[in-house]
C-alpha cells in the first residue's frame, strides 16, 4: 500500500501557510492541500472540528505522512529542513544559521504578528479603530521591519541569502512584501528587498506557491 501524502491545511492569502508553501515546493515535497477558509462565516478555523486539530485556530497546519501534526510555520519549515533531502533551506554553519533565522524573524517576529488577520480585526471590531488608523498600524510595523532588514540585505554580495539560490530568509520576505503591496505600503527606500523578491518570484517554487496559483484562491 502506497503511503499517503502529507496534509496541509492552509489558506491562499495566509503569509504563513505561503511561507510553507515555497518550502515544500523547494524541497520538492507533494502534499494533499485543504483549505481553510479564514473569513468565510466568521471564519473556518474557528470550527469545532479544526479546533480539534489546531487549538489555536490558525493556519498553517501540517500533517506528516506518519502522523506528526505541526503548528506554526517556522517550526514546520525547519522539521522540513531536518527530515526531508534537497536543497537545504537554512546554512549548515552555526553563526551563518543563526543569522538567517534572525533576519526570518524580523518579519515572523516582528512584523507579521502585529498585522496577521486576526490583530487587524480586533483592531476594528473591538476596539473601534477606523481604517486609516488600522492602516497606519500596518504600515508603521511594516516600515520597521522592512528597513531593518534592508539595511542587513544591502551588506550581501551575493543574488540569494545562500549564495545563489534561496532560503529560510527568501520564503518569509516574499509573503510580507505581497501582503505589504496588499496594503499599499510603500517600498520605494527597500530597493534591495524589492530587487530580492522579485528574484526570488522568477523561481518555480515561489511561482507555485503563489496566492492566486492556490486551488481555493478568490478572483479579484
Amino acid at each position: 500500500m502506497s503511503e499517503s501524502p502529507p496534509i496541509l491545511y492552509g489558506y491562499w492569502r495566509s503569509s504563513a501557510a505561503y511561507r510553507v508553501r515555497i518550502a515544500l515546493n523547494l524541497k520538492q515535497v507533494e502534499v494533499e492541500h485543504r483549505s481553510v477558509h479564514l473569513v468565510r462565516a466568521g471564519g473556518e478555523q474557528h470550527t469545532p472540528e479544526y479546533r480539534r486539530r489546531n487549538p489555536e485556530g490558525l493556519v498553517p497546519l501540517f500533517i506528516d505522512s506518519d502522523g506528526t501534526c505541526l503548528t506554526q510555520s517556522m517550526a514546520i519549515v525547519e522539521y522540513l529542513d531536518e527530515t526531508r533531502p534537497g536543497p537545504r533551506l537554512l546554512p549548515p554553519e552555526p553563526a551563518a544559521r543563526a543569522r538567517s533565522r534572525a533576519l526570518a524573524q524580523v518579519i515572523a517576529c516582528e512584523v507579521h504578528p502585529l498585522d496577521n488577520l486576526r490583530v487587524l480585526r480586533y483592531l476594528t471590531h473591538e476596539l473601534g479603530i477606523d481604517e486609516p488608523d488600522k492602516l497606519r498600524w500596518y504600515r508603521h510595523w511594516v516600515a520597521e521591519g522592512l528597513a531593518a532588514l534592508e539595511a542587513r540585505v544591502t551588506e550581501w554580495s551575493t543574488p540569494f541569502s545562500l549564495g545563489e539560490r534561496p532560503g529560510l530568509v527568501e520564503l518569509c520576505l516574499v509573503p510580507q512584501l505581497y501582503n505589504a503591496r496588499r496594503f499599499d505600503c510603500p517600498l520605494d527606500d527597500y530597493p534591495a528587498l524589492v530587487a530580492l523578491d522579485a528574484r526570488s518570484r522568477e523561481l518555480e517554487a515561489f511561482r507555485r506557491a503563489a496566492p492566486e496559483a492556490q486551488p481555493d484562491a478568490i478572483p479579484a
